[in-house]
């Protein structure tokens, strides 16, 4: 089957934003989990760096999943590749 400039189009938009979001991901998870552990304050009671890796990644992570499940059907709708509901 032979892609055309529209299929290729609409493919390099998916990797372009999975691309960036496994970028966020990356950082969330090792780079802003690494330093935290510097930062010595208490935030709603715990430290500071115990908040960003037990609870401030979830809540990126479900932010992540929400933004890509969002973006993608707008991709598919602007593609006409939508699932019927």
């Amino acid at each position: 089957m032979q892609m055309t400039d529209r299929h290729r189009e609409y493919w390099q938009r998916n990797l372009r934003i999975t691309g960036i979001l496994l970028a966020i991901w990356f950082v969330v998870t090792f780079v802003v989990a690494f330093f935290a552990r510097n930062l010595n304050f208490n935030f709603f009671g715990w430290p500071f760096s115990f908040w960003v890796g037990a609870q401030g990644a979830l809540v990126v992570y479900v932010i992540l999943i929400w933004f890509y499940a969002r973006y993608m059907n707008k991709l598919d709708q602007e593609y006409g590749v939508a699932e019927e509901e």
